[in-house]
C-alpha cells in the first residue's frame, strides 16, 4: 500500500487577489481530499458540518495487482472508498479453497467490519488491476461519531444501503450457482 504525503500534494494555489502562494501541506491535502470525497457516490448529500470531520480520518492509498489488502480474521481498522481499479473479495473453503465472492470496482465500498467488534475482517480483499482508493480510519470515525451521534447515525445510514446492495448481489449470485448444480 502506498499513501501520498501531505508533501507531495502540496502546490501553488492563488489567492482571492489573484496573487500565488504555496498551499500548506495540509491546506491542499484538505481541500482536495474533501472536493474528492464530496463527489464519491458515498458521500452524496453528506451534511457539510460531518465533512471536515471525516477527511480528518481519510488517507490516499493504492495498491498493486495482486497486492492484499487485507485478510480474512485479520484486524478490520479502516474501509476503503474505490477510486479506480478492481478489488475481489474471497473467503476459504475447506473443499475447495479460496472462493471469489464478488469484485469491487470504482465508486464501490470496501469493509464494514470496521463498525462492528471485534473488529475483524470476514473475508479478505485483493487487488486484481491497479488501485487507487481512500482510506477511512475506522478507530478515528468511531471515536468522532460517540463525540456526535448523529454522525454516526449517518455513516450507519450509508453503511446499511451499502450493506443490502451486497446481500442482493450475493443473493443474485447464489441464485446462478444453484440454477447451475
Amino acid at each position: 500500500m502506498h499513501a501520498m504525503s501531505l508533501e507531495d500534494a502540496a502546490g501553488p494555489n492563488v489567492d482571492r487577489l489573484g496573487n500565488t502562494r504555496r498551499l500548506s501541506p495540509k491546506e491542499c491535502c484538505m481541500e482536495s481530499l474533501q472536493n474528492i470525497l464530496t463527489a464519491h457516490p458515498f458521500f452524496t448529500d453528506f451534511p457539510p458540518r460531518y465533512l471536515d470531520l471525516v477527511v480528518g480520518c481519510a488517507s490516499n492509498v493504492r495498491f498493486a495487482p495482486g497486492e492484499f489488502i487485507f485478510h480474512e480474521g485479520e484486524d478490520a481498522g479502516k474501509f476503503y472508498l474505490l477510486r479506480e481499479g478492481k478489488v475481489d473479495l474471497t473467503i476459504v473453503s475447506e473443499r475447495r479453497g479460496p472462493l471469489s465472492i464478488v469484485t469491487l470496482k470504482e465508486d464501490d465500498i470496501l469493509g464494514w467490519s470496521w463498525l462492528f467488534p471485534p473488529y475483524r475482517w470476514r473475508f479478505s480483499a485483493r487487488a486484481v488491476e491497479p488501485t487507487s482508493a481512500f482510506a477511512m480510519d475506522g478507530q478515528c470515525l468511531r471515536g468522532k461519531a460517540e463525540q456526535d451521534h448523529d454522525l454516526g447515525y449517518e455513516l450507519l445510514r450509508r453503511f446499511s444501503r451499502v450493506s443490502e446492495s451486497r446481500l442482493d448481489t450475493m443473493r443474485l449470485q447464489l441464485t446462478k450457482v444453484y440454477e447451475n448444480t
